[in-house]
């Protein structure tokens, strides 16, 4: 682990692993510990891991200023990390509500940005509609699992807007391609990886102004991969590919058989579509501490 200090004087911290060009990894959640990105380690062998760990998350401290956990404040805190690291622009993967925090970086900073990659991405920030029409139908293409019956039933009572405290951990296997031991641990170590205060700040009144993003998008001259799940309830491929069509320069991959985490549903498939993308993008950087 290795931390610097942020314009509002926040220590913040962030993990590195492996070797070559940084890849600066924002995490969703909102508001969650980057420890669950780890599974990322050893997948992109030619780059360099940064996992950011956001202000009063994973070993970062909690500012003084609540309102600082909102999405737009946390750009401060993203070009920071890019001035600490002594990056003339930065690689970024964002995973879920931290593409929010990407999309907007990108929409302050374009100059700072050289290949930007949103992994089954929240549509949030740039106004894109997910209905639970779309939800539904996606879900409907696990029909086949053992545990379709009871989970489809959560999602419907969650879509119908009667939701219980339940609800959520009922619809659990949805959010993954395989629901085996392994999913089930990476779910049961969530409970204790957001910070819920920082969460219900990360939205705020203010936070977004889809329009301006998407306008400053369609000026963003660097390379753009969207990687959707198939069977992603959050992201579906629809909603992903409409994203898409906001940049100039994007593509987008949709991973067959993937949930919301597509690097453990099919590591070595993942490990494929980012691959070209990502590539050997110049010699090796050391990440300085």
């Amino acid at each position: 682990m290795m931390t610097f200090t942020a314009h509002d004087g926040t220590r913040l911290a962030y993990h590195v692993s492996g070797g070559g060009t940084p890849l600066v990894c924002l995490p969703g959640g909102p508001m969650q510990d980057s420890a669950y990105l780890a599974g990322l380690d050893g997948l992109l062998p030619h780059r360099s891991l940064v996992r950011f760990d956001l202000r009063g998350t994973g070993s970062s401290a909690v500012p003084e200023d609540a309102a600082s956990y909102r999405c737009d404040r946390l750009v401060d805190d993203v070009e920071a990390l890019r001035e600490h690291l002594g990056l003339e622009t930065l690689d970024l993967l964002a995973h879920s509500a931290g593409a929010n925090l990407a999309a907007l970086y990108a929409a302050r900073h374009p100059g700072r940005v050289g290949r930007l990659l949103l992994v089954t991405p929240s549509v949030f920030a740039v106004g894109i509609p997910v209905t639970g029409d779309d939800r539904l139908e996606t879900a409907r293409l696990r029909a086949a699992e053992p545990w379709f019956a009871p989970a489809y039933a959560a999602l419907e009572e969650l879509v119908a807007g009667r939701a219980t405290a339940e609800t959520m951990g009922d619809i659990a296997p949805f959010w993954y391609g395989r629901w085996d031991e392994e999913a089930r641990a990476h779910r049961a170590a969530e409970s204790g990886q957001k910070n819920h205060e920082a969460a219900a700040a990360y939205g705020a009144e203010g936070a977004f102004d889809p329009e301006a993003t998407r306008k400053a998008l369609a000026e963003l001259a660097a390379p753009v991969l969207l990687l959707a799940g198939e069977a992603d309830l959050a992201a579906p491929p629809r909603a992903v590919a409409e994203y898409a069509g906001l940049f100039p320069n994007a593509e987008l991959t949709v991973q067959s058989g993937a949930g919301h985490f597509p690097w453990l549903d099919d590591p070595e498939r993942f490990a494929t579509a980012t691959a070209g993308f990502l590539g050997r993008t110049g010699a090796p950087a050391a990440v300085s501490g």
